[in-house]
């Protein structure tokens, strides 16, 4: 038999994350002495401020290093609430707050808690990558509501409610949205709001995971809206905005007893996360969200750059991201061209020919649903975006 018949099949029906695997070719490249410029990772290039670096330090002094609770510590989850009511006008007592290893844990958790096979999963396209595997762990079934980049990656109530059927038991959407960029204002979510609220069997996940990383004001959460807040599981963490991506930490924000459901499961995969990490957490939401606005600021500067270099490169069509630091270019022009060699026949040719012939690492689109586009990270500095859009637009001219 081979590895593959003795494998679980779950494990076979389950895809390797795009974005990891693009980063790991890409490490593989440059141990080889190729010089790489990738910006196909999720991840920001700034270090976790020295203030949340000091409250784990304390914390390693103190002895916190036993098993924490399952859920978190009480003054974490304490500390979350407050957040949630304070940025977010959300209330979510302490025991609705389930702390996580990674917002993606928290996701996982919550669609495995609520999916039973063949249950369907609306999923706006652009969409994270691991939603729909983590949908495909649940054996739930993916529902795809596509939003191009004429609607800036954002659907429409009217989509929303056409892709509705009985079978319907869950949303899962991010805002700011990885891979668009895409912010979903006030009015918009209120708008999905009230087709939510018109079929009570839905619930929703609400991914806000970029929240700080915002370029249009203030962040809005889909649970604000009472009708269906005892529907909606919000989750963030601290990853993004507050550079602590290696530290392992996400939570939700849910009902109480999909809180209690998810404790339950998360106690018998992980228990609870670290405990000096959880001590760093608390600093970060405990702080005021403007100690995020000089990183929020060298992101909306590195977005600027990366748009003003694109404008130079005829066939690439893009819009304007509001959030997170991402910019999903339509790339559907170079389809059927050719450098002589190699025939791009969609965005993952594409990127594995940029790749090989620009020593640059993107992701393609497909990854998030859209192969019309690929996806380009401004998460590093100003000098590799500028020599990164400086070979994207040799690497294309080549093509005819």
């Amino acid at each position: 038999m081979t590895p593959n018949q003795i494998l679980a099949s779950r494990l076979n029906n389950l895809s390797e994350s795009q974005t990891l695997a693009m980063t790991r070719k890409s490490r593989e490249l440059q141990a080889q002495g190729r010089d790489i410029i990738n910006l196909s990772i999720g991840e920001p290039d700034y270090d976790t401020p020295e203030f949340i670096k000091e409250a784990a330090k304390t914390a390693i002094d103190q002895n916190f290093t036993h098993y924490p609770p399952v859920p978190g510590y009480q003054d974490l989850r304490l500390a979350v609430s407050q957040k949630f009511k304070r940025d977010n006008q959300i209330d979510y007592s302490p025991e609705q707050i389930v702390v996580s290893t990674g917002a993606k844990q928290s996701i996982a958790n919550a669609v495995l808690a609520l999916i039973n096979p063949l249950d369907e999963v609306i999923v706006p396209v652009p969409y994270w990558v691991s939603y729909i595997e983590i949908i495909k762990l649940a054996e739930g079934i993916p529902v795809f509501v596509k939003a191009g980049i004429e609607a800036n990656f954002k659907i429409t109530p009217q989509q929303l409610e056409e892709a509705i059927t009985p079978k319907t038991k869950m949303m899962i959407f991010s805002t700011p949205c990885n891979p668009s960029g895409s912010v979903y204002n006030r009015q918009e979510l209120e708008a999905l709001a009230r087709v939510i609220e018109r079929h009570p069997q839905i619930y929703v996940i609400s991914d806000e995971i970029y929240e700080h990383i915002n370029f249009v004001g203030q962040h809005q959460s889909l649970a604000q809206f009472k009708a269906i807040s005892d529907r909606v599981i919000t989750i963030n963490g601290v990853s993004k905005g507050f550079a602590m991506t290696g530290w392992r930490i996400g939570f939700m924000g849910a009902p109480l007893w999909i809180a209690k459901a998810c404790e339950k499961m998360q106690g018998q995969i992980t228990s609870g996360t670290c405990t000096i990490a959880q001590k760093a957490a608390m600093a970060a939401v405990l702080a005021s969200p403007d100690v995020t606005q000089d990183m929020r600021d060298g992101f909306l500067r590195r977005r600027n750059l990366v748009l003003e270099l694109l404008k130079d490169i005829q066939g690439l069509k893009t819009n304007v991201p509001q959030g997170a630091f991402y910019v999903f270019p339509d790339i559907r022009s170079y389809f059927g061209k050719t450098d002589g060699k190699a025939i791009i026949k969609n965005a993952a040719d594409l990127c594995m020919y940029l790749l090989e012939n620009a020593n640059l690492a993107l992701v393609s689109g497909d990854a998030f649903g859209d192969d019309n586009c690929i996806r380009i990270s401004y998460a590093t500095s100003d000098e590799k975006l500028t020599e990164a859009i400086k070979r994207l637009k040799t690497a294309l001219s080549q093509l005819h």
